[in-house]
C-alpha cells in the first residue's frame, strides 16, 4: 500500500456532549485453540502465534447467528447498568456478517430486546463499531436520542474458508455493546478521523452471495462465498492507517501520546498493533490487548476490549481513551474519547 493512498484524509472533527454509561460483551462458548486447528486442519499452531499473537478464538455454535451474539452482548450491558431495552430509543448496530440480507440484523435485535425506536445497521467491516458509535453519538448530541444502544458484532466463522491458512486462524466470533446518553460538554469524542478508501476494496472482499454475483453451484465450487484477503497489502495499510490517524486525532486535540490513558486498537493482529504503537513511541503498558484469546472479532473487537478494560479498572471518569478500528472497505475510524 503506497503512502499516496492514505493522503489526503478527511479532516478531524469533534463530537462531545455524550458519555458512555454501560458496556457489555458476549463470546460464544466454543473455544477453538491453535492446537485444535492443527489437529483438525493441519495448521501450524506455532506459525499462528508468531505471525498473529493469537492462541485461541471463539466460534458460534451451530444454532447461533450474529443477532444472537448481539442480543447477549446488549443484555450483558443491561444487566450491569440496570437498564432495559425500553430505556433506549435508538439502536445502531455494526456488522458485516448479518443473519440475512433482510430484515436487517439490527431490526431482529431491536425486536428481541423490546426496544421502541429506530434500528440502524451499518456495514463498515472491522471499522463498523466506530462508525456505529460516531453515528449514535451524533443523534444523542443533536437531541434526537435520549439514550442509544451501540453494538458491534460478527460471526466471522461463517464467511471464512476453512482451507485457507492465511485467514481462517485469524478470526473469531463475538459481540460487544455500549450505552451512551447526553453528558458534559467536555465528555465524548474530542477528535475523530473517520474515512474510507474504496480503491482498496479488492484487498479484502467476499465476491459471491450479493447482487453482483448471486450464489451458483459454480461460484460455490470456486469458494467465492468465502472471504479473500491480500494479507501483505492489508497488513501494510493497517499499520499505516492506525499510526497516521492516531497522529491525526492527537494533533487535532493538541495532546501527546503520553496524555492518553488507554489505547484500544482493533484486535486484528498483534504485529499490526505493535508496529504502529512502537513507531509512535506509545508505551505498551497503555495498550489493551485481548487478541490472544479471541482473535479478530471484526466489529465486536473494540467494544469487547473496552468492556474488559473497564472490568480491570483501566479507565476512569475524566480519563482519555483512544479507540481505532480499521478494515475492509477500506474503512477506518479513530477517536480520542474523554470518559
Amino acid at each position: 500500500m503506497s503512502s499516496e493512498r492514505l493522503s489526503p484524509r478527511p479532516k478531524c472533527r469533534s463530537l462531545t456532549g455524550f458519555k458512555v454509561v454501560g458496556t457489555g460483551k458476549y463470546l460464544p462458548d466454543a473455544i477453538v485453540s491453535n492446537d485444535h486447528l492443527h489437529a483438525r486442519l493441519g495448521f501450524d499452531s506455532d506459525w499462528i502465534v508468531k505471525r498473529t499473537g493469537i492462541l485461541e478464538r471463539r466460534h458460534a455454535l451451530p444454532h447461533q447467528a450474529t443477532s444472537d451474539l448481539c442480543v447477549e452482548a446488549a443484555n450483558d450491558a443491561f444487566a450491569k447498568t440496570g437498564l432495559t431495552g425500553r430505556d433506549c430509543d435508538l439502536l445502531v448496530l455494526g456488522t458485516f456478517t448479518p443473519d440475512m440480507s433482510f430484515p436487517s440484523t439490527a431490526c431482529l435485535v431491536q425486536d428481541r430486546l423490546g426496544m421502541i425506536g429506530p434500528a440502524v445497521e451499518i456495514e463498515a467491516a472491522c471499522a463498523g463499531f466506530m462508525y456505529a458509535l460516531i453515528t449514535a453519538a451524533a443523534y444523542v448530541k443533536a437531541g434526537l436520542s435520549e439514550r442509544a444502544l451501540v453494538i458491534g458484532g460478527d460471526t466471522n466463522s461463517r464467511v471464512l474458508n476453512p482451507d485457507d491458512i492465511r485467514t481462517y486462524p485469524l478470526f473469531g466470533d463475538g459481540a460487544g455493546a455500549v450505552i451512551i446518553e447526553p453528558g458534559r460538554e467536555d465528555q465524548g469524542i474530542l477528535a475523530y478521523s473517520m474515512g474510507s478508501d474504496g480503491s482498496g476494496g479488492p484487498m479484502l472482499k467476499r465476491d459471491a452471495c450479493g447482487s453482483r454475483l448471486p450464489p451458483t453451484p459454480e461460484l460455490l465450487a470456486d469458494r467465492k462465498q468465502y472471504m479473500h484477503m491480500d494479507g501483505h497489502a492489508v497488513f501494510k495499510w493497517a499499520v499505516n492507517i492506525l499510526s497516521d490517524t492516531i497522529q491525526d486525532v492527537l494533533g487535532a486535540t493538541g495532546l501527546g501520546v503520553t496524555d492518553i490513558d488507554l489505547y484500544v486498537a482493533h484486535q486484528a493482529n498483534i504485529r499490526i498493533i505493535n508496529a504502529a504503537i512502537d513507531s509512535l513511541s506509545i508505551p505498551r503498558g497503555k495498550v489493551f490487548n485481548n487478541l490472544e484469546r479471541y482473535g479478530n472479532t471484526s466489529a465486536g473487537s473494540i467494544p469487547i476490549a473496552l468492556d474488559e478494560a473497564l472490568a480491570e479498572n483501566r479507565l476512569e471518569d475524566g480519563q482519555l481513551a483512544l479507540l481505532s478500528g480499521f478494515g475492509a472497505g477500506l474503512a477506518w475510524g479513530t477517536a480520542v474519547l474523554r470518559w
